[in-house]
């Protein structure tokens, strides 16, 4: 299932500003903090030493507030990185919710880094950092298919094929017939997402999830009416009330005819057939 979104609901699920879950994520490790840490330092040194001596202090509220900015990096540095890795998301023109299955899962150890390090002897020895990651294959029955890869989580167990698989798929062209690029996946079976980075807001995302789907049943019950499958969900059966044409100023009028109530047999007529 491949329903087209429009730009007002897809800029919803993917917003410009990060949302807390983005920050954390490009917070980082201790690693990468200490890095926007001297980043900070390196930066209102040369501020203050280079700008200093090379225009004066006749700037001095302008070095102060620049100083400010470059000094909390380490603060707003995630912040700004989240954003930018949106706005790859939102440089597509056209995006559409897709429903399909999960088709295969299966965990890999991936390479995440190198480290160069010298042992006992003094030789030196590098050291490979690899990472445990959960690979899910969904696909539909038009043959899209999709590999989502993440780090591996406790959660991830409960996975296996078949489960229903949900994510935003992004194009540049209208049909959508030609995907760019995937969000988060989610699996409502065991509601577990896997993602690497969270690009979509998760609530905002379920909400939109459970509209659609209940569009999709009610549009499918109007397409197959004529098979006789009854009233759409949550609607009362209607009493059927038969018809009659009557003339009517030389034309045909139709009027709902009127019940006639069942004709009661005497008692009478009843005894004397028994009889």
């Amino acid at each position: 299932m491949l329903i087209p979104l429009t730009r007002q609901t897809f800029e919803s699920l993917i917003p410009k500003v990060a949302t807390g879950a983005q920050y954390v994520y490009c917070w980082g490790k201790l690693s990468d903090f200490l890095r926007r840490l001297l980043i900070s330092v390196v930066g209102v040194t040369v501020l203050i030493l280079g700008l200093g001596l090379i225009i004066g202090p006749e700037i001095g509220f302008f070095r102060f507030l620049l100083g400010i900015i470059i000094g909390l990096y380490w603060l707003w540095g995630p912040v700004l990185w989240a954003s930018l890795r949106n706005l790859e998301y939102r440089k597509f023109s056209y995006s559409g919710f897709w429903q399909g299955k999960v088709l295969d899962v299966y965990v890999t150890e991936e390479l995440i880094g190198q480290e160069e390090t010298v042992n006992e002897r003094g030789d030196l020895v590098i050291v490979e950092n690899r990472e445990r990651c959960i690979n899910i294959e969904v696909g539909d029955e038009s043959g899209f298919s999709a590999r989502v890869r993440a780090p591996l989580k406790r959660n991830h167990q409960a996975i296996a094929p078949g489960d229903t698989a949900q994510m935003i798929v992004m194009s540049n062209r209208g049909d959508l017939s030609r995907i760019n690029q995937t969000s988060d996946v989610y699996i409502p079976d065991h509601n577990i997402w896997v993602s690497d980075y969270p690009c979509l807001q998760r609530e905002e995302f379920i909400e939109v999830s459970r509209r659609l789907r209940s569009r999709a049943r009610y549009e499918q019950w109007e397409n197959d009416e004529q098979q006789d499958w009854g009233d759409p969900p949550g609607r009362p059966p209607q009493p059927q009330e038969p018809y009659q044409n009557r003339a009517k100023g030389g034309s045909i009028e139709r009027v709902p005819m009127k019940r006639k109530s069942p004709r009661r047999r005497s008692s009478r007529r009843k005894a004397t057939m028994d009889w």
